[in-house]
Parts: structure tokens; C-alpha cells; sequence
């Protein structure tokens, strides 16, 4: 699973990591996190407001910064039947 943190690199943005990555090791899985804070290929996802959570390059999520137990449940949606 590649998990993508788009963004600024704004309080929210650390934010929204910080949760992505308790929100891993809860489940226990092994994933790629990347930060991306390039305007340009935040833009190409169609986002427009920060932060933001692409997973398998799909966006998940825009513009705020859901509690862990969310971030849990995304995870789990996004994982290999």
C-alpha cells in the first residue's frame, strides 16, 4: 500500500502524518508514506485544499485532518480483499 500526504507542509499537514502513521502501526501493516509538497502534482490529484490523503493513488480524503480511529477505518477499506 502507497499512502501519499498532500501538502504544504503546513501544522495540518504534520497533522494529518502524525495520525496516518499511528493510525499503521494500529493495524500493523507495512506501507509506503510519501509527503508530497509539490504544488504542481498536488494540483494533478484534483485537490485543492490541504491536507490531503491519497492511498494507491486514489484521494481519500481533503481538506481535514480526521481523528485516528477514521484514518483506521479508511485503511482498512483500502486494504487488499
Amino acid at each position: 500500500m502507497n499512502i501519499k500526504i498532500l501538502g504544504s507542509g503546513c501544522s495540518n499537514c504534520a497533522k494529518l502524518e502524525k495520525v496516518v502513521r499511528e493510525a499503521v502501526d494500529d493495524l500493523g501493516i507495512v506501507v509506503e508514506i510519501e509527503k508530497v509538497q509539490d504544488v504542481a502534482e498536488i494540483i494533478s490529484y484534483g485537490v485543492m485544499s490541504t491536507p490531503a490523503l491519497v492511498i494507491d493513488e486514489v484521494v481519500k480524503l481533503v481538506g481535514k485532518v480526521p481523528n485516528r480511529a477514521r484514518v483506521v477505518e479508511i485503511l482498512k477499506q483500502a486494504l487488499p480483499q
